[in-house]
């Protein structure tokens, strides 16, 4: 995975929950130099700016959050993600989780004009498997795989002629699942690693299984990271913390796995909250992991002084 057009497309998605501050996400990976590390490693990088959504008016609902701007979130990275498949490998600066619902929509639209199969790598402290009638919060954030996967009551939502089929779907680092995820998740055939199974048997087994898997299949793979796969120790910046995360070392690990497949072909960088960052570290971190996402192995890595 060398000399890559690498495009970075910021989406200040703050939409999909109450607490704000991942508008100000993009930005914060800017800052913290992620082109520069990119181009360090012999890519091309190509930064495209700030997306806006596309045009909505604001209506009312007793339990969803901002349902018509994430509607027209959705639209709008559908269509910029299809797009920028086309030129490159796509990094999508975020952003709240609920930008998810466009990214991987765009990505299943191009695995398909290539009639290729799409996988979806999902490293998160939650399933993020709801939809608009089963999530007790409104917070949409929570809804991405639900809706890509084809459950129903996504009403307004573009809509998914081909869902993207569960077993093509793996979820790695999860610990905070609400209950009706939960019970729907159980009925699915989503690769599940909790963070029990990676303390007794480690991270690389199940992940090298699904790679396996993506390979086998010919398939284009997008990866979704969310800063609360990490543990909060590390990677404070976050509106949704969950101790009992990734460390470093196992967030590297899966990076420089995924760099080792070359099977990745975009990249979500989601719930960045400078907000609630110190001094800049965990959008350092974020933009570390992606360096090794794209090749930079262990003796490379730079040391850091937050």
């Amino acid at each position: 995975m060398s000399d890559k057009n690498c495009i970075l497309v910021g989406a200040p998605v703050d939409s999909g929950k109450r607490r704000r501050g991942c508008v100000m996400g993009p930005d914060a990976y800017r800052t913290a130099d992620l082109a520069s590390a990119l181009r360090a490693l012999g890519h091309q990088v190509d930064d495209r700016g700030n997306l806006s959504p596309a045009p909505f008016t604001a209506g009312s609902h007793p339990k969803l959050h901002a349902l018509e701007e994430t509607i027209a979130w959705t639209v709008a990275l559908a269509d910029a993600s299809e797009s920028a498949l086309q030129e490159g490998l796509p990094i999508f600066l975020g952003g709240d989780h609920a930008l998810s619902l466009g990214t991987v929509l765009g990505a299943m639209r191009h695995a398909q004009a290539l009639s290729r199969p799409l996988f979806v790598l999902w490293l998160d402290a939650h399933s993020d498997f709801h939809t608009l009638e089963t999530t007790d919060s409104g917070n949409l954030h929570g809804t991405p795989l639900g809706y890509v996967t084809g459950r129903d009551t996504f009403e307004g939502f573009p809509r998914i002629s081909s869902p993207l089929p569960q077993e093509n779907v793996a979820i790695i680092g999860l610990r905070s699942v609400d209950e009706a995820e939960r019970a729907a998740l159980q009925s699915t055939t989503i690769q599940r690693v909790d963070m029990r199974e990676i303390d007794e048997t480690g991270i690389a087994k199940p992940l090298a299984h699904f790679l396996d898997r993506v390979a086998a299949a010919n398939g284009l793979l997008h990866v979704s990271l969310d800063v609360d796969f990490l543990d909060p120790s590390v990677a404070p910046a976050v509106g949704t913390t969950v101790p009992g995360g990734a460390t470093i070392r196992e967030g590297h690990l899966v990076m420089e796995m995924l760099h080792d497949s070359g099977l990745m072909t975009s990249l979500d960088l989601v719930e960045l909250n400078p907000f609630l960052d110190e001094r800049g570290r965990t959008a350092q971190v974020m933009v570390d992991l992606a360096a090794s996402a794209m090749g930079r192995r262990v003796f490379d890595r730079p040391t850091r002084a937050y």
